[in-house]
């Protein structure tokens, strides 16, 4: 086994065997991010508590009552013998490398980190919209317009490039990663803490790229519960159905402990008082994870294709070329078939109209040539499967500026609103200024109601950060013009990235501090560098990586992330790639072993 790392501390690893490669992705992952990755298992776990005290509660009651760990564990047991394998060679690199780390701990952290990811807390906030403003008032939120989402993919023949769109986490979520033995040699983006290379890799004879597909494939049921003598039991279709529950134990910094109820109906596990959530993942208990070893030994299109026919959630839009010069279009996961109200708001778990329909929707797979491009829009391989979508103006621009021969890298960069603009600038401090007019107006009043759900989902349901995001379709729904407002004319500003500064989300309790960066972009742009209009300007979320495959010749591509390959803040290698991201510069993917600096293992 060894290891080799770029200019930047990239890391590139061979090894002779599939299960020594995985052994030496865990030690090194543990090496470069093992405090990031211990955070990311006990926030699988429900532990966060033990290191963080009463700060770490809200999260891990929600961890235990949704039953991450348990959802690891059971779909870990039920996987194919040779994944298995492979996921506990890399538990055991990552226990080589000092941090403790179980067979199932790769599957629970990528759950943990998805499954707020997707539907179920925009519908805790339609459910507040109709219940305070009225059931016309949810599309104002909902409207194919400004959803936050700003991930990007497109394919050019001999070339996919993109750039997919998250919170901004310090260290990042994704690590630059070369894998190769024997059996495959793949370079991309992993998630810190899985193996293998999920959503955007070079296999050398086929590429591929990931953006959500916005679609909907987690549902809330309100329950009505009744303790007997016998248990607890739950109004169901067909009558009083039996519940599981019992009560977990979560330890607490200090010494003490905080009980937890956890309740499971037959629709899923219970996240709040009266509310169950049912998901593809929990329901089959299947996270999809079968699909991440065929994924790694593709060499056609045709391969990346049939890896993902096993893929669950999140559902992703896929873009994928191979040197024969052919390229698909693909939608991965499960989307139940259910009642299009399921798809708003919570539903009652008693009514047989909400209930689940045997199987999922079948995923659209299309041959593509020329220009395409994914950017969370409604297209026909997406529209079947959710609601909300991002506005078509990302899409639009990206082929507007591909058609102009504008190359991948300032592609990336573009915006209306750059950093050094002082008209951008003023623009953004009319629209904050908007924004917070609305928070006082009359009409919208009503969304300042207490919301009635865990404190855990404020982020998701207060009516300022939801009024700053769908500005336009609330004025729109209210049938007024920013302009009545407030007067334009009246905004004074300096450039715009004088407030627009990036603020990433960091680790519990770090302290590492970043150079003061400033930033262009909105929501709107390729470059979707978002704030809040009335709540904040600065930005916590973005691209977390940028990547352009050279499909025919590797070693011509070109990748970034806003920090660096170390989660440590000593290293040089902590924040050394901040400036080229910030720039939109790309670094090379080197792909010649004698170009790498080899690395002493201990």
């Amino acid at each position: 086994m060894r290891v080799f790392r770029d200019g930047y501390g990239v890391p590139h690893l061979r090894a002779d065997s599939v299960d020594e490669l995985a052994f030496l992705q865990g030690r090194v992952t543990a090496a470069d991010r093992g405090a990031q990755i211990e955070v990311e298992r006990r926030r699988s776990e429900g532990l966060l508590s033990e290191t963080l005290g009463p700060a770490g509660l809200g999260w891990d009651s929600f961890a235990r009552r949704a039953r991450i760990d348990d959802t690891a564990r059971r779909a870990f047991a039920k996987l194919d013998s040779r994944t298995k394998q492979w996921l506990r060679a890399y538990a055991e690199g990552v226990r080589a490398g000092g941090v403790t780390w179980h067979p199932w701990s790769s599957l629970g952290v990528f759950l943990a980190r998805h499954i707020m990811f997707a539907s179920f807390p925009g519908k805790l906030w339609n459910s507040h919209v109709e219940r305070t403003l009225g059931p016309h008032a949810v599309a104002w939120f909902l409207a194919d317009a400004d959803t936050g989402s700003g991930s990007n993919a497109w394919h050019v023949p001999g070339q996919i490039a993109g750039d997919p769109h998250r919170l901004i986490e310090l260290p990042g979520v994704y690590q630059q990663i070369r894998l190769s033995c024997p059996e495959f040699d793949v370079a991309g983006l992993t998630f810190a803490g899985v193996p293998g290379v999920q959503h955007f890799g070079h296999a050398g004879g086929v590429a591929w790229a990931v953006t959500n597909a916005m679609a909907d494939y987690q549902d809330l049921y309100v329950e009505e519960l009744r303790r007997t003598p016998s248990g607890v039991e739950a109004r169901g279709p067909h009558g009083w159905e039996p519940v599981a529950v019992h009560t977990e134990t979560i330890p607490v910094r200090g010494g003490g402990s905080e009980l937890v109820e956890v309740v499971e109906t037959a629709r899923g596990p219970m996240i709040d008082d009266a509310l169950s959530l049912r998901t593809p993942t929990r329901a089959g208990l299947d996270l999809g994870f079968s699909a991440l070893l065929p994924l790694l030994h593709a060499s056609t299109v045709d391969d990346v294709a049939a890896a993902l026919e096993r893929w669950v959630e999140p559902v992703n839009s896929i873009l994928t070329a191979d040197t024969s010069g052919r390229a698909l279009q693909l939608t991965a996961g499960k989307v139940p078939v259910r009642d299009a109200r399921n798809g708003r708001v919570p539903v009652p778990a008693w009514d047989q109209t909400y209930a689940w329909e045997p199987g999922y929707r079948p995923m659209t797979r299309v041959e593509v040539t020329g220009v395409v491009v994914n950017a969370n829009d409604r297209r026909p391989d997406t529209e079947a499967y959710g609601n909300a979508f991002a506005s078509k103006a990302r899409a639009r621009r990206i082929r507007e500026l591909i058609d102009q021969g504008v190359p991948a890298q300032r592609i990336h960069m573009d915006t209306p609103m750059p950093a050094d603009s002082v008209e951008a600038g003023r623009l953004a401090a009319w629209r904050f200024e908007v924004a917070r007019r609305l928070h006082e107006h009359p009409a919208l009043k009503p969304l300042l109601q207490p919301h009635g759900f865990d404190p855990l989902f404020d982020a998701w349901t207060d009516p300022r950060v939801r009024i700053g995001v769908m500005l336009d379709g609330v004025l729109a729904g209210l049938g007024l013009t920013a302009g009545e407002l407030v007067d334009p004319a009246t905004i004074e500003s300096g450039p715009w990235g004088s407030r627009h500064l990036l603020d990433p989300v960091r680790l519990p309790g770090s302290t590492a501090g970043i150079p003061r960066t400033e930033l262009g972009g909105e929501r709107e742009s390729v470059l979707c560098l978002s704030s809040v209009p009335g709540v904040t300007d600065r930005c916590s979320r973005g691209p977390v990586g940028r990547y352009v495959w050279d499909i025919a010749d590797r070693q011509r591509s070109r990748w970034v992330v806003p920090f660096g390959a170390s989660g440590d803040p000593a290293s040089p290698h902590f924040a050394d790639q901040l400036p080229l991201w910030q720039r939109g510069e790309l670094i090379p993917l080197v792909t010649d072993w004698p170009a790498l600096i080899e690395e002493r293992l201990d």
